[in-house]
């Protein structure tokens, strides 16, 4: 069951809350390990367990990093109240969540996308994190699980959590978005945006109403979505439901939905809360955060450049001219797997763009954690090898694996692999002799047929096990052509 936007005279509205843990070193309210993937209930502390008589002491760092996210997101950062969520579940040990209610310390901010539509931001505030719960038994799944594991590890760990008006008008626009709020969440420093470890978790808020009416529909929040593919299949799915139940004469229900990965379907779990529900009071042992100017100035010089300006200023190499959707793509690649230093070095020392974008853009993003870790002086030896013509296309891709294996000088390696580039006149003597043996493809080339250039330089490798240089034997072939 799908549905696109605007399909059947219908029109989705989508407003997608996201919540990110921060990168601290300790948690929102104690002085237990942030960490991913340690042993079950290890980080763990009376004040994170809610004992009796434990108190909290705000961690200055995640402030921090929620202005950080704040400014990145054009956000107004305002004097902000710690409230207490009451809601009973297993993996929230005190039986309510420290969190930000009418008073968030974010507010009034917007995220622009690359394709120039903008979003705002209603909120950006702070919370602690919950445990985490495992069915067990069942597939997983809570209805048919023989019993459960609560680990409290993630109990206390700090949390923005991100709300963006109802502005999205489509699962391709909702994950674009996602997309670029985790580059700038990881550009900011504050977060890791490992979205599969759940640093970084989406509810989408879906609901339809008739092309070109104002008034909002029914909206369901499907929760917890933890990767962009799942986004976009569980609001597709979900548009898709509620328009059929509204084009059948029903009603939709509001509703908390769960986004079932193996059915590629949206599952009721419970009715929608409202703010009421929660019967939030302000946090007793907590006093209002208000950074002063000095701080929050202090914060906003720390900022590097977020990814929209480093994608502008990696498409300002190729100058003013016209840019294509695959050039497009492929910058922002580069700069989402956190790569444009490398090409901006290459770049720097002389290589030509369009080659640099190339190989950093498939290459090294092939594999961009051992690509970040190159040396950078190595990587743009290797590429002005290629533009040297010292080496290969095929040459780079194989001696760049090899620095990925070990690192190391691509000259050298290039020595070990016996890829030195011909000299003009051995190649020169090659290309001669491939035109010899192969005197009809000769003649049609002679009469105009450029397309058989890739025949010889095809020959040309064979016969020099990929020593030569591609451009040096078109090159060579027009000189004979005359």
């Amino acid at each position: 069951m799908s549905a696109s936007a605007g399909a059947g005279g219908w029109e989705p509205v989508i407003g997608l809350e996201v919540h990110c843990e921060l990168r601290t070193a300790t948690k929102l309210f104690c002085g237990c390990r942030n960490a991913f993937g340690d042993e079950p209930n290890t980080n763990i502390c009376p004040v994170c367990l809610g004992l009796p008589g434990s108190l909290p002491v705000l961690n200055v760092r995640a402030v921090e990093y929620a202005m950080r996210i704040g400014l990145a997101l054009h956000c107004e950062i305002r004097p902000s109240l710690f409230h207490r969520k009451n809601y009973f579940y297993p993996d929230m040990p005190k039986d309510y969540q420290v969190s930000q209610y009418d008073a968030p310390i974010n507010v009034s901010g917007w995220l622009e996308l690359p394709d120039g539509s903008r979003v705002s931001i209603e909120r950006a505030h702070m919370e602690e994190d919950t445990g985490k719960t495992t069915h067990v038994g069942g597939g997983g799944r809570i209805r048919d699980a023989e019993h459960a594991l609560v680990d409290y590890n993630r109990a206390g760990v700090p949390l923005v959590e991100i709300v963006s008006a109802p502005d999205i008008r489509s699962s391709a626009q909702a994950r674009l978005y996602a997309s670029e709020l985790r580059g700038i969440l990881i550009a900011t420093g504050a977060s890791d945006g490992r979205m599969e470890e759940g640093s970084m978790r989406v509810d989408a808020n879906v609901s339809v109403r008739p092309a070109g009416t104002y008034e909002f529909g029914t909206r369901c929040e499907i929760k917890n979505l933890n990767s962009l593919r799942s986004l976009g299949r569980a609001i597709e799915y979900e548009i898709g439901r509620q328009v059929a139940l509204l084009e059948s004469g029903q009603a939709v229900a509001q509703q908390t939905r769960h986004f079932d990965e193996d059915a590629g379907e949206t599952v009721a779990l419970r009715s929608k809360e409202e703010a009421f529900d929660y019967r939030y009071f302000p946090e007793p042992d907590l006093v209002p955060v208000a950074p002063d100017a000095g701080w929050q100035a202090e914060v906003a010089a720390s900022l590097g450049p977020m990814p929209a300006d480093r994608r502008q200023k990696l498409a300002g190499l190729f100058g003013t001219g016209p840019t294509t959707p695959a050039r497009d793509d492929q910058i922002a690649t580069v700069v989402e797997l956190g790569l444009d230093a490398l090409m901006l070095a290459a770049v720097e020392s002389g290589v030509d763009v369009g080659l640099a974008l190339a190989r950093t853009a498939n290459e090294a993003a092939a594999d961009p954690d051992r690509a970040r870790q190159l040396e950078p002086t190595n990587y743009v030896a290797l590429l002005r090898m290629e533009a040297e013509g010292k080496i290969s296309a095929t040459h780079t891709k194989t001696l760049l694996a090899d620095m990925f294996d070990g690192g190391g000088d691509p000259a050298e390696l290039a020595r070990r692999r016996g890829f030195e580039a011909l000299d003009d006149s051995s190649l020169a003597a090659v290309v001669a002799d491939v035109v010899a043996a192969n005197p009809d493809e000769w003649a049609r080339y002679r009469d105009g047929d450029d397309k058989l250039t890739g025949f010889f330089t095809g020959q040309v490798m064979k016969v020099t096990s990929g020593r030569a240089n591609g451009k040096a034997v078109a090159q060579e072939l027009r000189r004979l052509r005359g």
